[in-house]
């Protein structure tokens, strides 16, 4: 399970450190692609694998469907680490989630997100003066 919040760097040539307790999770290959709310999303995978099972089951037929998995598809890439535990971004997924050389790197259960740093703040404030209020509205889920 991913879980935790670290702050690393991407340099100059796209490249940002995946945490160690992360690259355990991940093994040699896995992929990243566009998230929501202005992330990246980065799955192993095995979670790759059912995620793709689920979005085959979309209807070709509906427009928003379509439009969807285009998106979510076309910015995805298989990654893997260099040496130093880096990995590679793509200049397009660099420019979607507006990364620059702040990231924060969150664990979200089965899959970990890429944030530039102020946008992480922004959401993390909001998340965070709302959480009860978020908590309410979404299931009748206890702590």
């Amino acid at each position: 399970m991913f879980m935790g919040e670290f702050h690393h760097a991407l340099d100059n040539k796209g490249r940002i450190i995946i945490p160690a307790k992360f690259r355990k999770l991940l093994g040699d290959e896995f992929v990243i692609t566009r998230g929501m709310d202005g992330c990246l999303f980065g799955y192993p995978m095995e979670q790759w694998d059912k995620l793709e099972g689920q979005l085959d089951k979309l209807p070709l037929t509906k427009k928003d469907a379509r439009a969807f998995t285009r998106f979510f598809y076309s910015a995805a890439a298989e990654v893997e680490f260099d040496k130093q535990g880096r990995i590679n971004l793509s200049a397009p997924l660099i420019k979607f989630a507006k990364l620059t050389k702040n990231c924060v790197i969150v664990g979200v259960s089965d899959r970990f997100e890429i944030w530039d740093e102020q946008r992480w703040n922004d959401f993390s404030q909001e998340a965070e003066d709302n959480f009860e209020e978020i908590s309410e509205k979404m299931t009748d889920f206890d702590f």
